[in-house]
């Protein structure tokens, strides 16, 4: 198997599939304003409860598509993934009323996790000196796909409505499926043909548990930061430059944080491949913390954007490289369940940061979610150094 050009047919079905979902995400508390939820209070808790109730539903079906990517292989969760958000995102569009929208989207991120599935299959089909550059690749794709699903989707938004809003995001999902069906290919062994290696290679259950679990909590605390202001960010752009041409800026900025995130993926993982994944994550989280204040803080869309570019460059970072240093202590054959339980990490983190977020929106102001945001971005510093020094300390 040609490992590049397999990276490249992964990364244009993720590009395509991140570009359908980032159409339309940064323009739902608009789409929640249009389906009657005039009250301001009350769309703060919708756009919420949006981002929760979607987390929660990746979080508890993640590990079930793990296990069964380990059983049945990674390539058939990419497909199962982008044929389940071609069906479902659509319905959105004929949502009735804003608990349709809900239920919707619980069901989206029942089905979701296109990322989890490539990681894993680029993982295991890259060689051990060249995955760092390849799962940072694939994160950059979630990034690209941003940039231009962002753009679009602010543009589609304005002139066509939010209906074809929505039929587009499914176009997009069905192509990626077709790329993964038709040009994607994978190296895999059933566990049934795989014995041998799972006698031989692999360490105890407990023991890849105790090695990962740190790293697990680490990826929690990444998405609580992640996931913290992103519901909000279009209420933020509202409230310094006001209603008019809200969704256009939004937009814009969030194709701006998304170039960021284009080089931040392929550059540290190129980085992690040689220097330890852990120094790099620490310089990350110091920037991405130190960034978020003047978000917070400025009556400036300039400044704003300039601000939230560096904060995305870095904090797109983190992810990867925690999936790198993941990827280089798992074994092959058990790296499907890994990040299984990786994504319900992840997802874990944006349910704790979509309702600690809501808290503060209502409770206090949208500006101060962003300042606050800096505080888990920080806290990572000492605690990636902890987990790093546990880890020298059981593999030497």
């Amino acid at each position: 198997m040609n490992w590049q050009k397999n990276l490249f047919w992964v990364w244009m079905a993720q590009f395509l599939s991140l570009a359908g979902f980032n159409s339309v995400l940064p323009f739902i508390p608009f789409y929640i304003e249009k389906l009657g939820v005039t009250d301001h209070q009350a769309q703060k808790f919708y756009v919420a409860a949006f981002a929760t109730i979607g987390n929660i539903s990746f979080c508890l079906f993640s590990p079930l598509w793990g296990m069964l990517a380990d059983k049945y292989g990674r390539r058939l969760m990419m497909l199962r993934a982008n044929v389940g958000s071609a069906i479902i995102l659509p319905l959105m569009a004929f949502a009735p009323g804003i608990i349709w929208l809900l239920a919707l989207r619980f069901a989206a991120g029942a089905f979701a996790g296109t990322i989890t599935a490539a990681q894993t299959l680029i993982s295991g089909n890259t060689p051990m000196e060249k995955r760092g550059f390849a799962i940072g690749t694939i994160m950059s794709a979630m990034y690209s796909g941003a940039v231009i699903g962002a753009f679009c989707g602010g543009i589609i938004a304005d002139k066509f409505g939010f209906t074809a809003l929505f039929l587009t995001c499914g176009f997009l999902q069905l192509l990626a499926a077709v790329i993964v069906y038709f040009l994607v290919e994978e190296k895999f062994q059933p566990p049934e043909e795989n014995r041998a290696a799972l006698e031989n290679d692999i360490e105890p259950e407990r023991s890849l548990f105790a090695m990962a679990w740190p790293v697990l909590a680490l990826l929690l605390i990444v998405a609580v930061a992640r996931q913290f202001d992103a519901p909000f960010m279009p209420m933020l752009v509202e409230k310094i430059g006001g209603h008019e041409g809200a969704v256009a800026a939004t937009g814009m900025i969030a194709g701006l944080s998304a170039v960021a995130g284009i080089f931040s993926g392929a550059a540290l993982g190129w980085l992690a491949d040689r220097m330890s994944p852990q120094r790099v994550a620490i310089i990350c989280s110091l920037f991405a913390g130190l960034l978020m204040l003047p978000q917070g803080l400025t009556g400036s869309l300039l400044v704003l954007g300039v601000c939230r570019f560096g904060n995305m460059f870095f904090a797109g970072g983190l992810d990867p490289l925690l999936q790198v240093w993941l990827a280089k202590t798992t074994p092959d054959a058990k790296r499907g369940g890994v990040f299984g339980w990786a994504a319900s990490a992840r997802s874990g983190g944006w349910v704790i940061g979509s309702i600690l977020s809501g808290v503060v929106a209502v409770s206090l102001d949208v500006s101060w979610v962003f300042i606050i945001t800096a505080v888990p971005f920080l806290l990572l510093i000492p605690l990636i150094y902890f987990v790093a020094k546990k880890h020298w300390k059981q593999t030497a």
